[in-house]
């Protein structure tokens, strides 16, 4: 099982790497990518500066490479990478790096798209939404 989590926030540079690396690949015809980032939300009056995630890596991963089996057996992808933040990740930070490769671009997009949703509902990633003044809520995933 690949590990899928990234301390801290997922850097451009990180993207950017990455999709270079597929540059030499020549059976494929598109890729979709999803960037989840933290957003300022205002909840009770007090805004998110920050999401500090945490999980049973474990679990988590076994539960991605459920995820990832499922959907090459409905898809015909060449390549899916997830990325994952664990830990502080600050607000207008990328969290979340998706990105779907296939010979096609709606195979791509669908797949990326089923894979986010997937993500959001059943990884067992927690996220603690720290506000401004450090006081915190759990989040709920929507």
């Amino acid at each position: 099982m690949k590990d899928i989590f990234v301390e801290g926030p997922i850097s451009a540079g990180f993207i950017g790497e990455s999709i270079q690396k597929h540059s030499s690949k020549k059976d494929i015809g598109a890729h979709s990518i999803f960037l989840g980032q933290v957003r300022a939300d205002v909840l009770m009056e007090k805004t998110v500066a920050a999401i500090d995630y945490t999980t049973y890596k474990e679990m988590a991963l076994e539960k991605m490479d459920e995820i990832r089996t499922a959907i090459f057996e409905k898809h015909e992808l060449t390549c899916l990478h997830v990325y994952h933040s664990l830990g502080i990740v600050h607000a207008g930070e990328i969290c979340l790096f998706v990105f779907a490769s296939s010979k096609h671009r709606k195979t791509a997009m669908v797949a990326c798209e089923e894979v986010v949703e997937k993500l959001k509902a059943d990884l067992p990633v927690w996220g603690k939404e720290i506000f401004d003044d450090d006081s915190y809520i759990w989040k709920t995933n929507s």
